[in-house]
Formats: C-alpha cells, sequence, structure tokens
C-alpha cells in the first residue's frame, strides 16, 4: 500500500509541474518580465518551504543546522530548479503546456537514467536495461509525437 501511495505523490507532484508552467507564464506576461514571474514563484515557494521546514523541526525535536559545511550542493539545487522554472515559463507559451512538460519530462528520465547508472551523490547504481532504455525510446517519441504531430 505504502508504494501506491508514493506513486500517486509522485503522479500529483508532476500534474503540480504541469500546472505550474502555465501560471508561472501567465504570471510572466503580467509582470512584463518573465523572470521575475520565476522570482516570485521561488519566493513563495521558499517561504512554505521555510514554514514547513520549521514545523517539521519542532515536530521532530531536530533543530535546523545552520553550521552545517558550504558545498556547492546547496545552491547547485535550486539553481537548477530556477533555470527549469524559468525556462518553463518561457517555453510554455511559445510551444504549449504538453509539449513542455513532455520535453522536460523526457530530459528529466533521460538524465535520471545517467544519474541511475554512475550513482550520482551516493545513488544506488542501476544498470541500464534493454528495458529501461525501450521506455526512455517510447518517451522520447511521445515528446517528439506531441511537438510535431
Amino acid at each position: 500500500m505504502d508504494s501506491v501511495l508514493w506513486a500517486l505523490m509522485g503522479v500529483i507532484a508532476g500534474a503540480c509541474v504541469a500546472a505550474q508552467a502555465p501560471i508561472n507564464a501567465s504570471l510572466g506576461r503580467a509582470l512584463e518580465v518573465p523572470i521575475a514571474a520565476a522570482a516570485v514563484s521561488f519566493l513563495a515557494g521558499g517561504v512554505v518551504l521555510w514554514v514547513l521546514a520549521f514545523l517539521f523541526s519542532q515536530l521532530s525535536a531536530t533543530p535546523i543546522n545552520f553550521a552545517a559545511p558550504a558545498a556547492w550542493t546547496f545552491v547547485a539545487g535550486g539553481l537548477l530548479g530556477a533555470f527549469y522554472v524559468f525556462s518553463n515559463l518561457t517555453l510554455t507559451p511559445i510551444m504549449g503546456a504538453a509539449a513542455v512538460m513532455a520535453l522536460s519530462v523526457t530530459g528529466q528520465l533521460l538524465a535520471g537514467l545517467f544519474l541511475d547508472k554512475i550513482g550520482f551523490m551516493g545513488m544506488a547504481v542501476r544498470e541500464l536495461s534493454v528495458g529501461r532504455i525501450a521506455g526512455a525510446g517510447f518517451l522520447v517519441l511521445g515528446a517528439v509525437m506531441i511537438r510535431v504531430l
């Protein structure tokens, strides 16, 4: 049962990303500066995440360790996320939400296959199999079909 709930959470998260792209694109048009929409999006998300971090640290009685050693990974995730949000809000009015999401998911899957193969940042190593490569190929084909047809 837990695996079904985790899978459902992943599907809902994907749906949130699909809805986020046109919302941010609309905000970019309203603000007349697309990068400002990305900033507003990150500010809103950042405030919610800080509130949740505080609440979870209080509930678990685990203080947030602000003295942790600095590493490139502390900012890399935010930089990658900023590029992702900016790209989506820029491309959605041009290509449409479905095409942008198809291309985004394709990029996520291809990168995920590579990161799994090398065990990036301590992840479990997962070898490339015929099934995994075929699945990625079908997704790439689907993204092309959504964009071109």
